[in-house]
């Protein structure tokens, strides 16, 4: 929002029936204005790359940065097919600070060698400014929010057999959308109901996205008892009710071929796979380029808690052999680990201290309340 004020973005916020609820006044196709400094993207690789396809239809320079973990991240995944469509890119050697120069960008076909949604999505939103199709092959299904939400905004868009297409200078129409819970954020409370025994839980109104619901099919498959409710939703993004209660848990595999559908969703799993059974996941080397190495730092967490757990060079093992023991864990600022990591503690004899725990604010600034008011 910060980003999009910045490039000349009227967004008011005011209280909603569910929560806070956004206005935008929409600038139109190349309607944004140079911003008066560099746009900064915090720890939002989602932020970054999006935007670098949204300034690349838009004929002024713009410098994009972020806070240290983001500027570790690869930039040139985005920035290369961007100038094969017509624009200049410039990185600090592939990662951020990246100033984008945008002018008048035609239709390319972009064959992704690794599966990307934010990829896809950056240059999905380059399309709608470029003259002619922009299609995106993918090797793998990734996410299609995007693809949902152009449709819902009046976009000329379609999507077969692994391949997404835009076609170019289309105006969009404004809509409504309803943003249904974080998928990512509800894995983690679906894997604490499955691993303590006699244990449930209810999460409402969550996303039921088909490219996002994976993680609960590989809970169902370590043991968990798993529902879904599905309600409306509103943009092309279905949201329910997923309650999920403790079963008997048994090791299983998570294959090559699943990782796209499960990349934000492995250290929730990892953290479930600590109570029993036993998880093993290969194929998810992407893992490495997170806000942390997220293998490494997963792996050293897991094991300073008490867990069994090895390394692999693109996934890990972890043995539900014996409890963990509790210990210190280190987040390495990672978000999503120190969440991992409190959902594994759970399950400890002792005590457990996470370092970096302060990082859940970047996605769910309100997870450790949360989590105090469900072990209550």
């Amino acid at each position: 929002m910060a980003c999009l004020a910045a490039l000349g973005v009227e967004i008011v916020t005011s209280p909603g029936a569910g929560g806070p609820a956004w206005l935008v006044d929409g600038r139109g196709l190349g309607g944004l204005t140079a911003p008066d400094g560099p746009l900064d993207a915090g720890n939002s690789g989602t932020t970054a790359r999006f935007l670098m396809g949204v300034l690349a239809g838009h004929a002024f320079a713009a410098t994009l940065t972020g806070d240290a973990s983001l500027s570790r991240r690869p930039m040139r995944r985005v920035a290369e097919p961007l100038e094969r469509m017509g624009a200049r890119v410039d990185t600090a050697g592939g990662f951020l600070p990246a100033t984008v120069r945008g002018g008048r960008l035609r239709g390319i076909t972009y064959e992704m060698p690794v599966p990307s949604a934010q990829v896809k999505s950056a240059v999905l939103r380059a399309g709608l400014h470029a003259e002619g199709v922009t299609t995106v092959a993918e090797p793998a299904e990734t996410r299609d929010h995007t693809e949902r939400a152009l449709t819902a905004f009046g976009a000329d868009i379609s999507v077969e057999h692994g391949r997404v297409s835009v076609r170019g200078g289309r105006a969009l129409r404004a809509a409504d959308v309803a943003v249904p819970g974080d998928p990512s954020s509800a894995a983690f409370w679906a894997a604490a109901a499955a691993g303590i025994p006699g244990a449930a839980v209810v999460i409402e109104g969550v996303g039921l996205n088909p490219t996002r619901t994976a993680y609960l099919g590989v809970i169902a498959r370590m043991g968990a008892d798993v529902g879904v409710e599905r309600g409306d939703g509103a943009g092309g993004e279905a949201q329910g009710i997923v309650t999920v209660r403790h079963g008997t848990l048994r090791a299983i595999e998570i294959h090559p071929p699943e990782i796209p559908g499960l990349i934000d969703e492995l250290p929730a799993l990892a953290a479930l796979a600590t109570y029993g059974g036993g998880l093993t996941v290969s194929g998810a080397g992407e893992l490495r380029l997170k806000e942390s190495d997220r293998i490494t730092a997963l792996v050293a967490g897991l094991r300073a808690l008490g867990a069994d757990v090895d390394e692999r060079s693109d996934g890990f093992c972890v043995s539900g052999s014996r409890p963990l023991s509790g210990g210190v864990a280190d987040a390495a600022g990672d978000h999503r680990l120190a969440m991992a990591f409190a959902i594994a503690a759970l399950g400890a004899r002792g005590d457990s201290r996470i370092c970096g725990a302060e990082s859940v604010a970047i996605s769910y600034p309100g997870f450790f309340d949360t989590l105090e008011g469900l072990c209550q």
